[in-house]
């Protein structure tokens, strides 16, 4: 993704004691992002709704991320729209663990001056909530593989003649049962 901004949260004075919890609400202003080769265009930002949660030995932060988001359609490459709407969830460890191997997608720590830098989760919520395979919509047709039209807008005949050929020709294994008779 596009580098997101530190979205930095003071914790210095707040979530001093477990089960303490502060809703933390925002949007980050950035054009777009992107994922792979793909690239994305956000129409208005991403939103975020999220609660840190003091667990005794680090927070925990939970919520949303929405954006709404145009590609382009992996069928016929015209603008694809469609909604992210990824849950969020990092935990942040007051303290580096003695047994870090423990930790298999590996951990965060709370910054030396009691703070949480929300934009690495936030980036990730959206990535993982954007499709793998984006289209303008379910149904879409793609484009002709011969003549290249959008079988959206219009049609064309190059399946049909495309069959056509190819049952007349010789390269056809089934072509030499053409002329066979069943009724002798």
């Amino acid at each position: 993704m596009a580098l997101i901004d530190p979205i930095v949260v003071e914790l210095e004075g707040r979530l001093e004691s477990p089960g303490e919890s502060l809703p933390v609400s925002g949007k980050v202003d950035i054009p777009g992002y992107a994922v792979g080769e793909k690239e994305f265009q956000l129409e208005d930002g991403i939103s975020y709704d999220v609660v840190l949660t003091n667990a005794g030995d680090g927070i925990l932060v939970s919520g949303l991320v929405r954006a709404h988001v145009i590609g382009t359609c992996d069928r016929c490459l015209d603008p694809a729209h469609f909604d992210v709407a990824g849950e969020l969830e990092e935990y942040f460890l007051f303290h580096e663990p003695e047994d870090a191997e423990a930790y298999e997608d590996g951990f965060e720590l709370v910054g030396e001056n009691r703070s949480v830098d929300l934009a690495g989760p936030i980036a990730d919520a959206v990535i993982m909530d954007t499709p793998f395979v984006v289209l303008c919509r379910p149904d879409c047709a793609g484009l002709c593989p011969v003549c290249g039209c959008n079988l959206n807008h219009e049609q064309c005949d190059c399946a049909e003649q495309a069959e056509e050929d190819w049952v007349q020709s010789d390269e056809n294994p089934f072509a030499a049962l053409k002329n066979l008779k069943l009724d002798e």
